[in-house]
């Protein structure tokens, strides 16, 4: 990405966990719907283990209601005839052929080495603050970390675990491109409302 280039994802990003939202009492496309009414527009729709044909309404259904207001679904470790992108997890090989937009998930600065030569669009890095969602991935990398890896890393970071809309602006200032949030809306009681927060505390966020 060249200095005066865009990021190629909007500031916030969703990741779904359907089991999450169900343990909360929420089923995951409404749930998605409610969290495009507050504002969000960009979602990586995971769910690997879902049925390909579930999935697949899924994807269709997403697809529709982020494109009616101008966002973008992004799915994980696959293509999809419904999605903008792919997002693969540290493990997953680079698809043939190269999808448009593509991106990683990185736990170490490795990873990150691996999608430089692999000539990724971006990488989510987690995870930046302790979260029950990803405990198998070390330990919380922090700010200063964050801020190191931006600094080096010559590609779009998005900061995932532990994020919250108290959280959020400090990963802005340490120089990431944005946010990624999963349990924060996935397992809230009030996922909409806890949706337009965000929203809104990346909007009111400008640049040091």
């Amino acid at each position: 990405m060249t200095a005066d280039a865009s990021p190629p994802l909007p500031r916030l990003v969703v990741l779904t966990d359907r089991r999450l939202a169900r343990a909360a009492g929420h089923d995951l496309c409404p749930l998605l719907e409610a969290a495009v009414d507050a504002g969000v527009r960009c979602v990586v729709l995971r769910e690997r283990d879902m049925h390909p044909a579930s999935r697949a309404q899924v994807a269709a259904s997403l697809h529709d209601m982020l494109h009616d207001v101008g966002g973008s679904m992004l799915i994980a470790s696959g293509p999809s005839a419904w999605a903008d992108g792919v997002h693969l997890s540290s493990r997953d090989r680079m698809p043939v052929p190269r999808p448009s937009l593509v991106g990683r998930s990185c736990h170490a600065a490795a990873d990150l080495d691996t999608a430089i030569q692999d000539g990724l669009d971006y990488v989510f890095v987690s995870p930046v603050f302790a979260t029950p969602s990803k405990p198998g991935y070390g330990p919380a990398l922090g700010l200063d970390t964050l801020a190191r890896l931006c600094t080096t890393y010559p590609l779009p970071i998005y900061a995932l675990g532990g994020i919250t809309e108290v959280t959020a602006p400090a990963c802005l200032d340490a120089g990431a491109a944005g946010v990624v949030v999963m349990g924060a809306v996935m397992a809230s009681p009030q996922p909409a409302e806890a949706a337009r927060l965000l929203v809104e505390a990346v909007d009111r966020w400008q640049h040091p």
